[in-house]
């Protein structure tokens, strides 16, 4: 890894400091904020010429499923690692460098005229998004640790808002520029980006001193933690029961990866070939899923702190289950819009709870079993959903991220006792 090799030394800090400035809490925080909103932007922006991008390599649906494979493919394998590269170099820069990663591979899908070709440049695409979501989702749970506060539903909140901004952009420029001019686009706003915002990542070390103020207790809490156990010190690895309850978790966030990558990467496919959306309408499907996701991570600390972890989980998932219901069989493109938007606030908070809570189990090698478990949902989701598709039809096959919604919130009510 050249490019973190020459940035790791910016990175670090004092790692004898017992204190760290609310000042640079604060700045950490902001810039967080931006790399979590510029990944969802991007991927957005991808994930809106998905229609374009099938002509252009004339796929069909199961051959489009076994591409954006590729996608998660890449980034489960990444993640994978990327917790070890986090402890050896700083999940913040970690962070920057897939930051930079991440806008150029944006580039390269538009530039494929086949099934294959698109797969394997979606593998780059996938790997350093599995990346850059490990590496920041880790130095965000440090920084929950140090703020005591379960403020990491803010942080996927900017990743939504990003998506819904990114969805809007792609939606506005999907009649008038190619797939091409858009996404190189996206490639330069990236890079400015995070040189913009990289470097205040780069001069603030981690608040590390929050993982040594105390030690997991056997329960699975932290010294120092919520009470919807989102927040805490981290022990150094996982053993016995920290590592079921790592897995557990990761279980909960495959479940709802797979409804958000379903979203994302089928939904305005869902809205033009079964409902003869308009593209701009089709796009508009994505933007008022990450809307709606926006509103309801925004209002997630809050939630959190007066239901608690359990019945966010169950709430959460259960009423994903009925929108997407709505927004799979509804007759008209008006309906399913409103299924994606109540089904966004459903899916809305269940991911961050449980990255947050393996991280704050595990450190980033529980971020990153936990992601990679949930990333697994996107996996099997495309080839899944394209495969279903061409035995039944695309609105069949979208009823799966309603079931698979429903069984978040039944884990997520039989681990009460655990979390």
């Amino acid at each position: 890894m050249p490019l973190i090799n020459k940035i790791r030394t910016a990175a670090q800090g004092d790692p004898h400091g017992d204190t760290v400035a609310p000042a640079s809490l604060t700045r950490l925080r902001t810039a967080l904020t931006v790399f979590f909103a510029l990944d969802g932007f991007l991927f957005a922006g991808w994930v809106v010429r998905i229609p374009a991008i099938k002509s252009q390599t004339h796929s069909s649906a199961s051959e489009l499923g076994l591409a954006l494979l590729g996608v998660s493919a890449g980034a489960v394998v990444t993640m994978v690692f990327t917790g070890r590269l986090c402890h050896r170099f700083g999940s913040h820069a970690v962070t920057v460098a897939c930051g930079a990663l991440l806008s150029l591979s944006i580039a390269l899908p538009p530039l494929t005229h086949s099934t294959l070709a698109l797969g394997l440049v979606l593998l780059v695409f996938g790997a350093t998004y599995g990346g850059i979501n490990v590496a920041m989702n880790s130095a965000a749970v440090d920084l929950v640790a140090a703020l005591r506060r379960p403020v990491m539903p803010g942080f996927h909140a900017a990743f939504s808002l990003g998506g819904m901004l990114g969805a809007g952009l792609g939606g506005l420029v999907a009649g008038g520029l190619s797939p091409t001019v858009h996404l190189v686009g996206l490639t330069v706003i990236g890079l400015l980006v995070t040189a913009t915002a990289g470097p205040v990542l780069l001069r603030h070390p981690a608040p590390a001193p929050a993982r040594a103020r105390g030690t997991a207790a056997p329960s699975g809490g932290t010294t120092g933690g919520t009470s919807d156990g989102t927040t805490g010190s981290v022990p150094g690895g996982m053993t016995g029961r920290t590592r079921k309850l790592v897995v557990l978790f990761g279980v909960i966030a495959l479940c709802t990866a797979y409804g958000e990558g379903a979203l994302a990467e089928w939904g305005a496919l869902h809205l033009t070939q079964d409902l003869d959306a308009a593209p701009g309408v089709a796009a508009a499907g994505y933007s008022v899923f990450a809307l709606a996701m926006t509103a309801g991570r925004l209002s997630g600390t809050t939630m959190l702190e007066r239901l608690g972890q359990t019945r966010t989980l169950v709430a959460g998932g259960t009423v994903a289950a009925c929108g997407m219901l709505v927004g799979a069989l509804a007759p008209t493109a008006w309906l399913v819009l409103a299924g994606f938007a109540v089904t966004g606030l459903g899916l809305a908070n269940i991911f961050p709870v449980a990255v947050a809570r393996a991280g704050a189990l595990a450190g980033p090698s529980g971020v990153a079993a936990a992601s990679t478990l949930g990333y697994g949902g996107m996996l099997i989701g495309p080839p899944t959903i394209g495969f279903v598709t061409d035995w039944f039809s695309l609105p069949v096959a979208l009823t799966t991220v309603a079931a698979l919604a429903a069984a978040a919130a039944l884990i997520g009510y039989a681990a009460r006792n655990a979390a």
